[in-house]
């Protein structure tokens, strides 16, 4: 496994992590007769959890975000392009930002409506770039879909910080407001993203 597979990897790996620092763990578990020896040990750790885990899974989420884009660029400079990477790339960013989109509802930060329309987006690209591959086409990233991502990763990192470094200066929940402007975005990019390659689709149906 080359370089940039690896980094590839390394950004899947961390979703579990993420999810570790951002979901308490469940009551039915903590409260499991069976596990009864280990009840103390899980009540501390959701106390550190519903304290300062936010401020670590961000991190962990804006460490395996800022990866995005190095795998490919490294892959594309030093001609390590390979088809796992072209398989995993795409996976592993979707698998970063709907976990934090899921968690982001259980602890009712967001709406489930935000994390169920930014992830039908994703889904549906996802789906439509295997038909485009299956036909032989290879879809490029347009700069809607890339100013999409980066809000979406910018308004992830604010809610799960609370609002800092914002909160510092005003009480208005600039998290809420980044995470709607990119559900708009993202609406937005989805539209343009099948407007300009819906012919792919039409000529695989002839």
């Amino acid at each position: 496994m080359n370089l940039p597979n690896k980094i590839t990897v390394s950004r899947i790996i961390l979703v579990p992590l993420l999810m570790i620092f951002m979901i308490p763990i469940p009551d039915a578990t903590v409260n499991f007769p069976l596990l009864k020896f280990l009840k103390d040990e899980m009540l501390a750790f959701n106390r550190f959890v519903n304290g300062t885990g936010n401020y670590i899974a961000a991190f962990i989420f804006i460490l395996a975000a800022s990866t995005d884009g190095v795998d490919g660029y490294i892959a594309r400079k030093h001609k390590l392009v390979t088809a796992l990477g072209k398989f995993l790339d795409p996976i592993a960013d979707k698998l970063l930002i709907t976990a934090a989109l899921i968690a982001l509802v259980q602890n009712e930060v967001i709406t489930g409506w935000a994390a169920m329309i930014i992830i039908s987006r994703e889904l549906l690209v996802t789906g439509f770039r295997s038909i485009a591959a299956a036909e032989g086409q290879v879809i490029a990233a347009n700069k809607s879909g890339k100013v999409k991502m980066v809000l979406q990763t910018v308004a992830v990192s604010v809610c799960l910080l609370e609002n800092w470094p914002f909160s510092l200066i005003t009480d208005i929940p600039i998290g809420a407001y980044l995470m709607f402007l990119a559900v708009i975005v993202t609406i937005y990019s989805g539209i343009d993203f099948f407007v300009k390659n819906g012919k792919i689709l039409r000529s695989g149906n002839k």
